[in-house]
């Protein structure tokens, strides 16, 4: 059984609460289990959640969840680009699955809570992940 570590943003919620239930609703669906649920206080603060679960030896891949919301002024645009250029040097730094299912910039409320799926999208990526993915150890021994 392939095991998942989640990362919720708790920045808007309830709309990030409806995205971690469509998350472990897809885990569920897919026979995968979520072993970990690190909740942090908004999008930019999860790339050092999702490191600290792609260190663990249980976790296969790791599915980040969240939602930014614009304001008046170019904020939401920095931290998504961030998040998301962090996101992937975790993946590649780990060698670990890390999908990001983080909504925005440039989207209302209404927007967001349209979108909630994204994370059942970041779940079912993971998973597709450890699935295509060459073991590495197997790699290793064909050398």
């Amino acid at each position: 059984m392939t095991t998942l570590g989640l990362v919720v943003a708790e920045f808007n919620r309830p709309i990030t609460e409806q995205m971690e239930q469509e998350a472990l609703e897809a885990a569920t669906a897919a026979g995968a289990a979520v072993s970990e649920t690190v909740r942090v206080p908004g999008a930019y603060d999860a790339p050092l959640a999702a490191d600290r679960l792609a260190r663990c030896d249980d976790v296969d891949a790791v599915a980040v969840i969240g939602t930014v919301i614009t304001g008046d002024t170019d904020h939401d645009q920095v931290i998504t680009d961030a998040t998301a250029q962090r996101l992937s040097d975790v993946s590649l730094e780990r060698d670990t699955p890390v999908t990001l299912g983080v909504t925005g910039p440039g989207m209302s409320a209404a927007e967001a809570r349209e979108r909630v799926e994204n994370a059942a999208k970041a779940v079912d990526g993971a998973l597709d992940l450890v699935d295509e993915l060459p073991d590495p150890s197997l790699a290793a021994d064909s050398d």
